[in-house]
């Protein structure tokens, strides 16, 4: 008999990434580090949530 032996399965990484229109691309642990990039960046691109 199989046991389940309180096993968790793994949680996806979440990450957030920050698109600049010029074409850049740059990924962040938290979303309040993409946050202070995209005001650093002068308040321009998107931020996505993507998993890994």
């Amino acid at each position: 008999m199989a046991c389940n032996c309180g096993a968790v399965s793994p949680q996806p990484i979440i990450v957030y990434q920050l698109n600049l229109p010029d074409g850049t691309t740059r990924q962040y642990v938290t979303y309040q580090e993409a946050l202070a990039a995209q005001a650093r960046a002068g308040g321009i691109g998107e931020i996505t949530i993507s998993t890994q």
